[in-house]
């Protein structure tokens, strides 16, 4: 919800899924525009002010939302010390285990450079996401509020900017509990929030002829461009294009309007419409379609994308230039509520995500949360139920890349507020997503609901409504059956499951119902709690037994989904995350929170057919021992529990070979019990009856050609630590705040993984980085995790790692872009 505190303010949504060209704007300081022939952005990520107050100083603050009022930011700032920070940013950087979260009010400082090339222009101020009460002020003047922290806001600073003196941003955000907002207070969420200026910030300069704001429009399934497709098919397909225009000029105008489309930078279609009268101060919508021949169509397995290039002439001058990224693609359910894409049928294996890193919560750069989606799919999934709130568009980005399907959602868990505020709030975030996220190859459905909290029917009918008025193309999902996806966790379905008669989801499984059967909806009544053997909650120095426990859980859910009707499946949950108000991580992810894999990672990755292949993340035939083949002999290894002889492997193939020590064990095939009835791949299922140490070869094989292959080597004392840097698809980068996890992994004299829990290993940095948090980390598996930040420069940028315990030096690791 936004509030403006001037006549002359107006507020606009500028979406980042489009791009300007022709001109050339920094990403690491703001530049000046040589031209405004075509509309442009200027980041202004670097170079803000910074301070904090706590959550006591919070409460006692008396602001109020009127334009004038600017003696209480006077007096909270007054004796408070600026820090100089750039975006995205976080308002503390915070443990691993986050169980007190701070709360408060977190105040940022600009001075913006207005260039005199732009007075004749409208000046705009884009936040990505504010967490979450924002007030801003201009030259000491309140100019605007706005309330949610996942979807952005935009401000018209035309009128109040100055061209003859500086112009000092200011912006406050309280991130406190709010009944306005929600979800439930922290200190009950089963979540992190966090806080700041954790996306970015961009000026937009437009011409007063130019493409509107999806949002400021206000237009229902109009404003800005929006694309639909009533036609798909690979021979013939048509793209429609509506894109709406406002004439802020005092006088009519006339202009072309132009539709590119390209497909790898070759044009394959284009339409123009000349527009002979817009008059003064008002905007229309205009239509134009395009036919694709030979398209090139998008699903998870052809991610495909076409840029559409929408451009206005004035004058015969091009002024404004706006691309969006689209895949042609037609999402269906048939009679039997099964997925068809493409007319297709398609059964989607996803997964939940948060989007909290380690230490700096929800700031993370574009590369960072690309990496995640690189992670995603590498595991073997092709769904990601984003949970539960709006994620960050890098990351859907990504997924169109990549071929990921999302289920994009409102902010919403365990909280309704029968309030006309609440209520109004909710309808308009539900908007707002869906006019952000619209144009995404990669969205399924919205899920416009407020997860596992009460509301009445009324209210779910008016979501809907906002839904069905927003976009016509697509669907409304929620975990109540009135939505039109019926969303369903599965320890829900256990106990309350009845026939589907509409498309169903099973949206969380493989935690709760082996961890807390019976607590229902309320993660405080640890009822008929699980042996923390049996549970899914597995950190990944666990040990070997229990890491395979929790990988024979997703088994045997992952089968039991198969069996329903369901067009899509997600596990809880894809990285281990803070759980908010405990003293201990949510360690159901397949992945730490440091991104390194469980034995589940490799489950998952083998039920994708070795048939798909891309260069873009792991893929094709796999094989996985999951063992460490340990016989906890050696002095000092802390190796305390010895490897079972029934070994399992993850495998895509045919068949699997298990060797030991040189000798065949024996040859199998995918082992059939109840628990892989439904798989595509079950696991193989070894007996090697007797330990002996030594090295286990695991072989797999297709039509009986040998297509893949992994060892493990009982492991000796370490003798070496080597270090590796993540960079799953993107390369550190510097000048953007980027977040890079850095590994240091233990070796014995062989060259063997030692997977050694608990030794200490000290990270030290040279150059423009810097580690976050703390330098020393504790080994899981053999591998201690840090995260770094990146600075404006890569040069002379390197690591090393100590373990002073084991006398062991790792070589320097340059970080090198």
């Amino acid at each position: 919800m936004f509030k403006l505190f001037s006549s002359q303010v107006t507020v606009v949504f500028l979406s980042l899924f489009f791009s300007f060209t022709l001109v050339s704007c920094s990403q690491t300081e703001e530049s000046s525009v040589d031209t405004l022939a075509v509309s442009s952005i200027v980041n202004i990520n670097q170079g803000w002010l910074f301070k904090r107050l706590e959550l006591a100083q919070s409460l006692t603050s008396t602001s109020t939302s009127t334009s004038n009022s600017n003696s209480n930011a006077s007096n909270e700032l007054s004796q408070e010390k600026w820090q100089l920070v750039n975006l995205p940013h976080t308002p503390k950087i915070e443990p691993l285990i986050v169980n007190d979260q701070w709360q408060g009010t977190s105040w940022y400082q600009k001075q913006l450079k207005i260039d005199s090339k732009w007075k004749n222009n409208k000046i705009f101020i884009r936040f990505e996401g504010a967490m979450s009460h924002a007030e801003v002020w201009l030259n000491d003047k309140k100019i605007a509020e706005h309330l949610g922290g996942y979807l952005p806001f935009t401000i018209d600073l035309t009128e109040l900017v100055s061209f003859n003196s500086d112009n000092i941003l200011k912006v406050k955000l309280k991130n406190i509990d709010n009944p306005t907002i929600g979800p439930k207070p922290l200190e009950t969420l089963d979540f992190n929030t966090y806080g700041g200026l954790y996306r970015g910030v961009n000026l937009i300069i437009k011409n007063p002829l130019h493409i509107t704001d999806e949002i400021l429009a206000d237009k229902v399934a109009s404003g800005g461009v929006f694309v639909t497709f009533p036609r798909i098919s690979k021979e013939s397909s048509i793209v429609d294009i509506k894109t709406h225009i406002a004439n802020q000029y005092d006088e009519t105008k006339g202009f072309v309007l132009k539709q590119k489309l390209l497909f790898n930078g070759q044009l394959i279609s284009q339409t123009e419409y000349e527009v002979s009268t817009l008059l003064a101060n008002t905007a229309k919508q205009f239509s134009q379609q395009l036919t694709v021949k030979d398209a090139q169509l998008w699903s998870p397995k052809t991610p495909n994308l076409y840029q559409l290039v929408s451009e206005i002439y004035l004058d015969q001058q091009l002024i404004e230039q706006q691309q969006t990224r689209i895949g042609l693609r037609h999402f269906e359910f048939n009679a039997k509520h099964q997925l068809l894409i493409n007319g297709e049928v398609t059964f989607l294996r996803g997964v939940n995500r948060h989007q909290e890193y380690p230490h700096v919560g929800y700031a993370t750069s574009h590369q960072a949360d690309y990496r995640d989606a690189v992670k995603i799919k590498s595991a073997g999934f092709d769904y990601v139920r984003l949970s539960h709130y709006p994620h960050s568009k890098a990351f859907m980005n990504a997924s169109d890349e990549l071929g990921l399907v999302l289920l994009d959602a409102i902010l919403g868990w365990q909280y309704y507020s029968d309030t006309p505020e609440f209520k109004a709030q909710i309808l308009q975030t539900c908007r707002d997503l869906i006019r952000r996220d619209r144009n995404h190859a990669s969205v399924l459905a919205w899920e416009c609901s407020l997860n596992e909290s009460p509301m009445p029917d009324s209210f779910v009918e008016q979501l809907k409504s906002v839904v069905d008025q927003e976009d016509p193309t697509r669907l409304s999902a929620g975990w109540l059956p009135a939505f039109d996806i019926y969303l369903q966790a599965r320890q829900h379905r256990q106990k309350h499951y009845e026939t589907p008669t509409k498309p169903y989801n099973v949206s969380e499984y493989g935690d709760w119902e082996y961890y807390a059967q019976n607590a229902g909806l309320n993660q405080d009544a640890w009822a008929d709690l699980k042996e923390e053997e049996r549970t899914s909650r597995q950190l990944l120095n666990s040990g070997e037994a229990r890491l395979l426990q929790q990988a024979r859980n997703l088994q045997e859910a992952h089968n039991d989904n198969l069996t329903t009707p369901a067009f899509a499946d997600s596990y809880w949950v894809m990285f281990d995350y803070n759980r908010g108000y405990s003293s201990d991580l949510e360690a159901s992810g397949i992945m730490n929170i440091y991104r390194l894999p469980k034995y589940s990672y490799y489950f998952f990755q083998s039920q994708r057919d070795a048939s798909e292949q891309s260069a873009l993340f792991d893929s094709g035939p796999m094989v996985f021992i999951a063992s460490e083949w340990n016989d906890a002999q050696f002095s000092g290894s802390q190796l305390k529990e010895k490897s079972s002889t029934k070994v399992r492997v993850f495998s895509n193939a045919d068949q699997v070979e298990l060797w030991l020590n040189g000798k065949l064990i024996s040859k199998n095939t995918p082992s059939q019990n109840k628990y892989s009835t439904h798989l595509a791949h079950p696991p193989f299922e070894f007996d090697v009856k007797t330990f002996k140490p030594g090295q286990l070869v695991a072989k797999a094989f297709i039509d009986g050609k040998q297509v893949a292959e992994h060892h493990v080597t009982t492991p000796q004392k370490p003798t070496a630590i080597k270090l590796t840097i993540d960079e799953s698809g993107k390369a550190p980068t510097a000048g953007v705040n980027d977040v890079v996890f850095v590994y240091a992994q233990l070796f014995d004299a062989q060259g063997n993984s030692v997977p050694v829990n608990g030794k200490n290993i000290n990270f030290e940095v040279q150059g423009d980085i810097e580690i976050l948090q703390s330098s020393s980390s504790l080994t899981e598996q053999g591998k201690a995790a840090v995260l770094i930040r990146v600075g404006q420069s890569l040069t002379g940028a390197a690591i090393k790692a100590k373990a002073p315990e084991l006398s062991l030096e790792s070589n320097i690791l340059k970080v090198i872009p």
